[in-house]
């Protein structure tokens, strides 16, 4: 492989890392906040079925981002480059400040940004850049959608419930949990995937875009380690700053995000799990009452998300123009 390539499958890696680092807080915030799981027990079990999930669910978000929104022909490594450090550095400062932004979001800004400086316009496939940013923007939207729906259909089928149904949700959220876990290995793992495998077509080392075994072990694995290590800014945000979160809101919070990551996953469409699950989380928190939720913590998501795209293709721009003006 050359070294370039080399490098390109190395930062796709790191992302991952971060990625599920930054992500675990996603899925384990709102059932360590609701005292179903201890926070390593919710880790361990959540890094399991994320490693799975790409194994059981197929690849299909991966050839979106490798074959559908950008030219593999008019790419080169060093734009790869610049699109995953441009999302990493993303990344890192919104870790950082604890604010949940969406690392689709990020790659797809550095992608988009990296190739219009290099490439220009004529490098980018409108069409399918124009689904993926229609399914990234309006999968926050469904996410508070069904959160909202799924409270009152719960509330209205336990209205005559004892107490003792808050063990069912705890108890419960093992299901939804592990669900919700699955369809995070599914869609974002593969975000990497795609990466990956678009290098080695640009290298020519593949003719075609097929993902091979070990790229998908090796980005699947790369997840799991990340989750598993957990990020703890982002879990302190999501499990605790909107509202307190009790098992009920966890378990419909869990089952709604996890029903719109799979159906996104199965047709192809690479979405947020920070976008949908924090807004699923609003979505829960306003359909017991509306006061109920802390709308100003809101205010640092939404500007993250409006910010995210821009942002990383300016970062995926930049670090391109000075590799090829300074190398």
């Amino acid at each position: 492989m050359p070294p370039l390539l080399i490098l390109v499958i190395l930062l796709a890696l790191v992302f991952e890392f971060i990625n599920g680092m930054r992500d675990a807080s996603n899925i384990v915030a709102t059932m360590i906040s609701s005292r179903a799981f201890s926070p390593r027990s919710a880790l361990g079990m959540t890094a399991v079925a994320e490693f799975l999930g790409p194994f059981l669910f197929g690849i299909t978000v991966a050839k979106t981002i490798g074959s559908d929104i950008v030219d593999s022909n008019l790419l080169t490594l060093e734009v790869l480059i610049a699109c995953l450090c441009g999302a990493i550095i993303w990344n890192l400062i919104t870790w950082f400040f604890g604010i949940p932004s969406s690392s689709s979001h990020a790659l797809i800004g550095g992608l988009v940004g990296a190739v219009m400086i290099s490439a220009g316009w004529g490098a980018v496939k409108f069409d399918g850049l124009y689904r993926v940013l229609i399914a990234l923007f309006t999968s926050p939207v469904i996410g508070f959608v069904i959160g909202f729906i799924v409270l009152r259909l719960i509330y209205f089928l336990s209205q005559n419930a004892t107490p003792g149904i808050n063990n069912f949700f705890r108890r419960g959220q093992f299901l939804t949990a592990v669900s919700l876990a699955f369809s995070h290995g599914t869609n974002d793992a593969q975000k990497t995937m795609g990466m990956i495998t678009l290098g080695l077509v640009v290298a020519g080392v593949q003719n075609s875009f097929n993902v091979p075994f070990w790229v998908i072990l090796a980005s699947a694995g790369t997840m799991a380690l990340g989750t598993s290590l957990g990020g703890w800014r982002l879990i302190r945000t999501l499990g605790g700053k909107f509202y307190k979160i009790r098992p009920v809101h966890s378990f419909s919070t869990q089952l709604s995000s996890a029903f719109v990551i799979l159906g996104a996953s199965f047709v192809g469409l690479p979405v947020s799990t920070t976008q949908v699950v924090s807004s699923a989380i609003i979505g829960v928190g306003a359909s017991e009452r509306f006061g109920k939720v802390r709308w100003s913590v809101t205010d640092d998501i939404l500007t993250a998300w409006v910010l995210t795209i821009p942002a990383s293709a300016l970062f995926g721009a930049g670090i391109y123009w000075l590799m090829t003006n300074f190398t």
